[in-house]
């Protein structure tokens, strides 16, 4: 087990190295020039050398990548030869100068809407698709999960903007079942935190819903059909113990898997979800930054939303372990 753990360890470590790279290089030697991108419309040649050099964009392309990754785990400075240097203290992700403040200070105001918003959404689809999804296959050829798998190909089929858009209609406009989301942490507000994040999360955890219960369900009928089962049965075990223990345990490998990458993945969700609730989340500052063509912001984004991805694929590997000791042999 411990020498499972140190590879997949090494290998993510690795794949971080990986991704600064690819991430600093991608949007920092683009055709277009970052120096002229901060200048706004007022902008002569001396400016834009004046921010080319604040920018440390005058100095080689490996060097400027190696104060990168030097930034984040030792911070930086920024405009050093000006009357009042800009202290970027680690983790540096970078600097926006258009918007004044670092690329980490910024992320952390936005990332509690996304972390909720991804946490109550994945307790939504989870809670749902693997509910309906053993009743389905518990109740395979009736009515029930003819139903289930109607209403599974259904949410399967609608886009998150249009499950948003309608929610907002009716729920809100229509029948005034709901105040207009209104952002607010939950320590200070329980109940308008609720009432503002109900609908986002039901928005985004619709497709996924329906996603895993026709996952679940095939997973559970697959797993009916194997001999430890019918042997369980015969043995009289009841069919509690026998769906639970034995063969939704045995069906979790490619669950977990999907689990854990779509959590991750959840920005993507996000940044629609968000604009269309007005909530100042990652998603809608992920929005605004391409917009402004903010790349210090637009890296740090990019930086850290893929780092997620990463470190969820590392969780995925020691899950396997744990539900399959079979994995750690591989």
């Amino acid at each position: 087990m411990a020498g499972y753990v140190v590879r997949r360890v090494l290998g993510m470590v690795l794949l971080l190295f990986l991704l600064t790279l690819t991430v600093f290089f991608l949007f920092n030697m683009m055709p277009a020039d970052p120096a002229r991108l901060t200048c706004g419309k007022a902008c002569s040649p001396a400016v834009i050398e004046a921010n080319r050099h604040h920018l440390e964009l005058d100095i080689p392309p490996i060097e400027q990548y190696q104060r990168f990754v030097s930034g984040i785990f030792f911070g930086r400075t920024f405009s050093k030869d000006t009357p009042r240097p800009i202290e970027c203290e680690a983790p540096c992700l970078g600097y926006s100068f258009l918007r004044n403040t670092e690329v980490l200070t910024l992320i952390a105001r936005a990332a509690p809407v996304t972390f909720w918003l991804a946490i109550g959404g994945f307790l939504t689809w989870m809670v749902v698709g693997l509910t309906l999804g053993i009743v389905s296959a518990l109740k395979r050829g009736r009515w029930i999960d003819r139903t289930i798998m109607g209403i599974a190909l259904i949410g399967y089929s609608l886009p998150s903007f249009f499950i948003g858009l309608v929610l907002i209609f009716f729920v809100i406009l229509d029948w005034n079942l709901l105040p207009f989301p209104q952002w607010t942490t939950p320590d200070k507000d329980l109940g308008r935190f609720v009432q503002t994040m109900l609908l986002p999360w039901i928005t985004i955890a619709t497709l996924y819903a329906a996603f895993y219960m026709r996952l679940t369900r095939n997973q559970v009928l697959e797993i009916f059909g194997e001999d430890y089962i019918r042997t369980a049965r015969a043995k009289g075990l009841p069919e509690r113990i026998v769906v639970v223990k034995h063969a939704l345990r045995a069906g979790l490998t490619p669950i977990v898997t999907a689990a854990g990458l779509d959590l991750a993945g959840l920005l993507g969700g996000a940044i629609i979800t968000e604009n269309i609730f007005s909530l100042p989340g990652l998603g809608s500052l992920a929005i605004g930054s391409v917009l402004a063509s903010d790349l210090p912001l637009i890296t740090g984004i990019t930086l850290l939303t893929a780092a997620l991805i990463i470190f969820a694929n590392l969780i995925v590997d020691l899950l396997y372990a744990v539900i399959d000791p079979r994995v750690r042999v591989g």
